[in-house]
């Protein structure tokens, strides 16, 4: 979606980019809450512009960001990366429709599939030292940061260690993949004929259990449709103890979504950001989650 206004100095940074053939247009795309995006338009095609820095308080690296994004490219679920330098990466426009929660639940079949192939597929193309995105260990550095920052939530931190070694308590035993760790839904397009994934930043080799939770529990999926859409993934239906991880997982990563906005808030200042909103959305969606698990599933430690 298009709309903002644009800033001179971004602008004046955008035009002396040396991959442009002719003059070029600049629209902002709106929708991130820790990246700056633009499309630019020149005489032979659209392109997507995206600015972004380190930023070590959540374990985003841009050199690995955009080697991700080449592999994905390669494996074909990504857009093609067509320059790059310090600091900003261009990628080809898909002119696809971003998915939104009720999207989701319409073609949660086509995603699940998308992500078994993407799991499977993506390690063959990954280059250079693996990097390993554990949510738990997540959780814990984010609640390191949080104390260490001063945080208004500095009195939740403690329950929010214990939650997490409950629910990493809960998870089961499964293959390393290779998954893309932030599947919010806008983060997947539809171009009409095939889904493509977006926004690498956290992406390297993890348990399949964060994406199917991440992007069920971030749609808000009904637990029916959530169980076939692990069935679909899985190949067979889920068992008890499969589906028993899922929705301790989707907790999980709700909750790591609400300590990231609570991290961001420390560090980060992108315009017309809420991250105190958005944290509290997500401990509000949590608490619905874990009232779910725990009158599904009990409360149970190794």
């Amino acid at each position: 979606m298009e709309g903002g206004g644009l800033d001179r100095v971004v602008e004046e940074r955008i035009r002396a980019l040396p991959c442009w053939r002719g003059s070029i247009e600049i629209s902002p795309l709106s929708g991130g809450i820790s990246n700056q995006s633009y499309l630019v338009a020149d005489r032979a095609r659209r392109h997507v512009v995206r600015f972004g820095k380190d930023y070590p308080f959540h374990h985003v690296y841009r050199d690995r960001e955009l080697m991700t994004a080449k592999a994905a490219w390669a494996a074909g679920f990504g857009p093609e990366i067509l320059y790059c330098e310090q600091g900003v990466m261009v990628s080809a426009y898909l002119g696809a429709r971003t998915l939104c929660a009720d999207d989701v639940a319409n073609e949660y079949r086509r995603i699940a599939d998308l992500l078994h192939r993407f799991h499977l597929t993506m390690p063959r193309q990954i280059e250079g030292a693996a990097f390993l995105f554990w949510p738990f260990h997540v959780v814990r550095d984010y609640a390191r940061t949080l104390r260490i920052g001063g945080s208004p939530m500095l009195e939740q931190v403690s329950s929010y260690l214990e939650l997490a070694e409950e629910l990493e308590a809960a998870q089961l035993p499964l293959p390393i993949v290779f998954g893309h760790n932030d599947l919010l839904p806008a983060n997947i397009l539809d171009d009409g004929e095939r889904l493509w994934l977006i926004d690498f930043e956290y992406a390297g080799f993890s348990t399949a259990m964060f994406d199917l939770a991440g992007i069920t529990s971030n749609a808000g999926l009904a637990t029916d449709l959530a169980e076939d859409f692990l069935a679909v993934y899985f190949r067979s239906p889920p068992s008890v103890e499969l589906r028993r991880a899922h929705a301790a997982m989707q907790c999980a990563s709700l909750l790591r979504e609400a300590m990231w906005a609570m991290v961001s808030a420390l560090h980060l200042a992108v315009p017309g950001a809420d991250y105190a909103g958005h944290a509290a959305s997500n401990l509000a969606r949590l608490e619905k989650a874990l009232d779910h698990y725990r009158t599904m599933y009990g409360k149970r430690f190794r």
